[in-house]
């Protein structure tokens, strides 16, 4: 290894490093910033930010500054939460869904093609979702055990 690439190299990883501290401190930030801000604390905090906003509308004559730096903050406001939301919301799914997988791998009898099924397109969850229900009606006239599966709709629904 040259001295060009042995310093790409470490360009590399500095920069990977860079980029995994950015995202593990977006990731704690988010979770206390979620646990915080989704208190009621904070509710009521946002309630008497908005009430101290009306009690001074009559000290500056409900003018157009005065209804633009409520318009400004709750804009920039919601902006903000939108990514530490979604930056919750996708963590939260994704643990989710490793724990039922762990479930669907720990059952003797389940399925192991239901891992994964966020993988799936559309119209292949469709077709799942018709398995279970026919699944559902075949248990509600006890014609057979709710777990079973024909192959054929098996096959059906792996299309």
């Amino acid at each position: 290894m040259n001295k060009t690439q042995a310093a790409e190299l470490k360009q590399h990883e500095q920069e990977r490093d860079f980029f995994c501290v950015v995202r593990d401190a977006f990731r704690v930030f988010a979770q206390h910033s979620a646990a915080k801000l989704g208190s009621a604390w904070a509710f009521t905090a946002a309630v008497l930010v908005i009430f101290v906003w009306l009690l001074t509308g009559p000290v500056f004559h409900f003018s157009d500054t005065w209804q633009l730096i409520i318009n400004t903050a709750t804009t920039v406001i919601t902006f903000l939460m939108v990514f530490l939301i979604q930056n919750t919301q996708n963590r939260d799914a994704k643990a989710m869904h490793l724990k039922l997988d762990e479930l669907i791998r720990a059952i003797k009898n389940a399925r192991n093609e239901l891992v994964d099924l966020e993988d799936l397109s559309d119209e292949e969850l469709r077709n799942l979702e018709e398995q279970f229900r026919n699944m559902r009606k075949r248990a509600e006239n006890d014609e057979s055990p709710s777990r079973r599966v024909d192959p054929a709709e098996s096959a059906q629904g792996a299309r």
